[in-house]
Formats: structure tokens, C-alpha cells, sequence
């Protein structure tokens, strides 16, 4: 198959994916309801009013739609973001999760979840949780780079990666002393929302969400030719007319931003940065112009399925989804390491 088609099939797949999606849980409905309930919700006086009871009405577009939809822009944000800091980075191990910048975004939420009090309710919850994320997870980028600068102000990829890993460690400490510090305000919500997981969706938690990781990956897109002057390092990205400080700059506020949106909105999810961009650049290469909408499309299809994963195996009890891609990241990892240590 051409390289330029691949993204066309896996858009098509998405559609089909996320109706199918829909239909899986404790209560299945079949796909011609589930496309009926939707299409009547989205043009009432064309669609007629499905075949369906309430319950299964308020199902698909109340609960199963919302979530559905969160668990697609969760894969193809974390993904995207995945692919921009292993290219920025020149390590394939980079990831937002290994990085530290989910685990800097888990300490601003839960600070806000548990100890925001009054405001939880309102403002806290629209805009304060995705503000909180996004400093937390723009500080930890700031702290990995700024700790993994050498005595000779140089940067090494293996650096990064190591400070990273310390960096998220540390910060994993301090939310799960938030958390003990605060058993009585609700600990274990925000216990089980770290795991990572999308049963909290609703319409109203998707628009920040939503809004910022499509202006992010627009806004990537547009400027895949010049991230791919990094790869290159420095001194060859200077020649061809890119200020790589400012650029990373740039790069690292708008990768916070939709990291810090998305772990606000579902929690921590890892290893869907570092899983989805090398398979996708095994299909298209490294250029981050072809890469990026291949590893969007390929996290939001990965992280749709592993959630139906998450909810139907084990009905009506539910895995939470950081469980599972924890699982299938660890064994790829790992896979990784004995392909590297073979060449």
C-alpha cells in the first residue's frame, strides 16, 4: 500500500471504529441502533426516532458517545505528542509518560481535585483542572531540560531520557503524597483517575479537551518541516534558518498544553506515545510531516479499542484503561530493548 494512503485508510477505519466502540460495554447494543440513536440525535427532523428504549438512547449518547470520542482524542493527542518529542529529542524512548510531563500534569489536577474545595464544583472543573495540568506538565518539561543540561550546557538524548524517568519518579511521589494527605477529601477518586480512564466522560468535559489537542496537532502539522530540521541537530537546523531554543520552546508549550488537557480530562495514560509512533514510523519514516497524522489516527484507533478492552472483559466491572496500556507499552518496551541489543 502507498505511504500517502495509509492515512486515508485509517481515517476510514476510525468511523466505523467508533460506532462499533459504542455498541461494546455491560449493556451491548448492536451497531444499526447504535447509528440510529446518533444520527437522530445529530439531525432530528431528517433521521426518524430509532428502534430504541430510553435507557438504550441515553446509553449510547449520554455515557458510550462522549467517552468513545474523549478516548479517541486521548490517543491521538498523547500519540502526536509522542512522535514531536522523540523527533525534538532524537530518542526513540521519548514519551510524555517516561518524560514526566503526564506525571508533572497528574500533580497539577490533583492538587486542584483535592484540595480546590468550593471551587471543585465549578470553575475548577472547567478551567482550573485543564490550567493546573498544563503548568504542572509545562514545569516538568522545564525541569527535565534544565536538569539534563551538562556543566558544558550541552543536552544529550540519553540525558534527557534519564531525567526524565528520575523527574516523572519524583513527581509520581509527590501526587501519591498528595493523595495519602488528603484520604478524607476524596483520595480514592483521584487514585483511581491516575490509573488513567474515560468512565467520567461526559459532553461537557470534552470541549477544552477537544479544543486544544486539534489546534495542537493543526498547529504541529504546520509546522512538521521545521521540527524536522531538529533531528538534524543544532548547528544544521541553525543553517537552514530555524532558532532551535525558540523553537522548543514553542514545541514544549503546545505539547504541555494538549497533555495537560488530556490528562485533566481522562488521567494518566502511558506508553501511547512510545508504542504509536514507532510502529508508525516502521510504516511512513521518520519525517514528522508523514508521521504525524499516521500516529494520531493509529493512537485514537489503539486507545478507542483498548478502552472496549478495558470495559468488556471484565462487565459490569472496569479495568482502568493506564492498566492496560501499561501492560501492552511494558511488553513493547521490552521487545524493543531485545530488537536493539540483536542489531
Amino acid at each position: 500500500m502507498s505511504r500517502s494512503r495509509l492515512p486515508l485508510l485509517l481515517a476510514v477505519l476510525l468511523v466505523p471504529s467508533l460506532v462499533a466502540a459504542v455498541g461494546f460495554g455491560a449493556a451491548p447494543i448492536p451497531m444499526p441502533k447504535v447509528w440510529a440513536v446518533i444520527a437522530h440525535e445529530l439531525w432530528p427532523a431528517l433521521a426518524p426516532l430509532p428502534d430504541a428504549s430510553r435507557a438504550e438512547r441515553n446509553i449510547v449518547w449520554e455515557l458510550r458517545l462522549p467517552r468513545v470520542l474523549l478516548g479517541a482524542l486521548a490517543g491521538a493527542g498523547l500519540a502526536a505528542v509522542g512522535a514531536v518529542l522523540q523527533v525534538v529529542t532524537r530518542n526513540p524512548l521519548a514519551d510524555p509518560y517516561l518524560f514526566g510531563v503526564s506525571a508533572g500534569a497528574s500533580v497539577g489536577a490533583v492538587t486542584v481535585l483535592l484540595y480546590a474545595g468550593a471551587m471543585a464544583g465549578s470553575v475548577a472543573g472547567s478551567v482550573g483542572l485543564p490550567a493546573a495540568a498544563f503548568l504542572g506538565a509545562l514545569a516538568a518539561m522545564l525541569a527535565v531540560f534544565a536538569a539534563a543540561r551538562g556543566r558544558d550546557g550541552m543536552v544529550t538524548s540519553e540525558r534527557l531520557v534519564l531525567t526524565g524517568v528520575a523527574v516523572a519518579f519524583i513527581l509520581h511521589a509527590v501526587t501519591n503524597a498528595l493523595i495519602v494527605a488528603a484520604m478524607d477529601r476524596g483520595a480514592d477518586a483521584a487514585l483511581f483517575w491516575m490509573m488513567g480512564g474515560f468512565g467520567t466522560a461526559r459532553w461537557s468535559v470534552l470541549p477544552i479537551p477537544a479544543a486544544l489537542t486539534v489546534a495542537g496537532l493543526v498547529w504541529l502539522w504546520l509546522r512538521a518541516d521545521t521540527v524536522n530540521t531538529l533531528a538534524l541537530g543544532d548547528d544544521a537546523a541553525r543553517s537552514l534558518g530555524t532558532d532551535p531554543g525558540r523553537l522548543r520552546l514553542e514545541l514544549f508549550a503546545v505539547t504541555a498544553l494538549m497533555t495537560g488537557a488530556l490528562v485533566s480530562a481522562c488521567g494518566g495514560i502511558g506508553f501511547v506515545g512510545l508504542v504509536v509512533p514507532h510502529i508508525a514510523r516502521m510504516l511512513v519514516g521518520g519525517s514528522l510531516r508523514a508521521l504525524l497524522p499516521v500516529a494520531a489516527l493509529g493512537g485514537a484507533l489503539l486507545l478507542l479499542w483498548v478502552d472496549v478492552v478495558a470495559r468488556a472483559s471484565f462487565a459490569p466491572r472496569e479495568i482502568p484503561v493506564g492498566v492496560v496500556t501499561a501492560l501492552v507499552g511494558g511488553a513493547f518496551f521490552l521487545w524493543l530493548m531485545r530488537r536493539k541489543s540483536a542489531v
